[in-house]
């Protein structure tokens, strides 16, 4: 993996092409986001493959009204909930939204969670070949256990870091396997230069110590509960929830589902979100630690938002961390 890039320092913050900012799900990230936009004469551009869905609001801790009327966000609620959204449509749109973002003199923020999408927008899409529908049908009736042991065959090294309870991304591992004969692990993105990379501007990675982001965690999934996740559930499945197998990954909502056909009660429903949310969190970080390059920040357990945003604003005026010319 490579280090993190030379600093340079820009002649004035208004001279910043963008800013990225990753972490964890529940670590703050929408907070400082807004504020730094304010600070910064930003607009913020989603990186969240679920936020992205007219409808998955309280689930995904949406922006709300109030917040949007704050600060322009961007790659929110662009999709129905019956359209399909890869990645290459988030490069798509947001590189659009990025240079309309510039085209008014403001700031791009890039803030999100969605690793595959940070690494999509920086390093390209590489050559991996599109969804083949009838190989997609037959991996799809397949047994999770069957295409897991074909993983571990074909290919370890994504068997090894892969979520090996997300279908979805297992089916498309050996739909690639099988579909180019190489292993998925192989598979490398290949550069592009009109691609925000060749420029990226600060990027920062937002951390919390293990028992401060539970407590977060926790108390976000009992906020959910408390606003209305069951009713914005039982009313998203009957506009095609369970038809999505992206959206019916969204956690929150799975297992929502899964307690409105009676397989448990709310209270155990409601333990099992905060589990499945913790263990999200830690592979976010896994991933997002090991594949990307990015200034981690701290963030301490009494530490406003404020006292963030001016972490983040002295790193900018000292010398803010550039993603190197080539990643890998």
């Amino acid at each position: 993996m490579a280090s993190l890039g030379e600093l340079h320092p820009p002649s004035s913050i208004l001279d910043l092409r963008s800013v990225l900012l990753a972490g964890p799900t529940a670590v703050g990230k929408s907070e400082v986001a807004l504020l730094l936009a304010e600070q910064l004469g930003g607009e913020i551009i989603s990186v969240d493959s679920m936020q992205v869905y007219r409808g998955l609001d309280i689930g995904t801790a949406k922006p709300s009204p109030a917040e949007r009327a704050r600060v322009p966000h961007h790659l929110v609620d662009v999709v129905e909930l019956a359209e399909p959204f890869d990645a290459a449509k988030f490069v798509r749109l947001a590189n659009e939204a990025v240079g309309q973002i510039r085209s008014r003199g403001k700031v791009p923020i890039l803030c999100g969670g969605t690793g595959l999408y940070f690494r999509a927008f920086l390093e390209g899409l590489g050559e991996a070949p599109p969804a083949n529908a009838e190989l997609r049908a037959e991996l799809e009736a397949t047994p999770l256990t069957d295409l897991l042991r074909e993983l571990e065959q074909r290919d370890p090294a994504t068997f090894g870091r892969i979520d090996r309870r997300n279908p979805r991304r297992v089916i498309r591992a050996i739909e690639v396997i099988r579909l180019t004969g190489k292993p998925f692990s192989q598979q490398r993105a290949s550069w592009n230069s009109e691609l925000e990379t060749r420029n990226p501007g600060l990027s920062f990675g937002l951390t919390r110590t293990p028992d401060d982001l539970r407590r977060r965690i926790d108390a976000r999934v009992d906020r959910m509960f408390a606003r209305g996740l069951v009713d914005e559930t039982r009313r998203l499945l009957e506009h095609g929830l369970a038809q999505n197998p992206t959206a019916m990954q969204a956690i929150g909502y799975r297992q929502v589902v899964e307690h409105l056909r009676g397989e448990r009660p709310l209270p155990a429903t409601i333990e099992l979100v905060k589990t499945r949310t913790r263990q999200f969190a830690k592979r976010q970080m896994t991933w997002l630690r090991g594949q990307m390059t990015f200034a981690w920040i701290t963030i301490a357990t009494d530490e406003s938002t404020s006292v963030t945003v001016e972490r983040l604003l002295d790193a900018v005026k000292a010398g803010f961390p550039r993603v190197p010319d080539v990643v890998r």
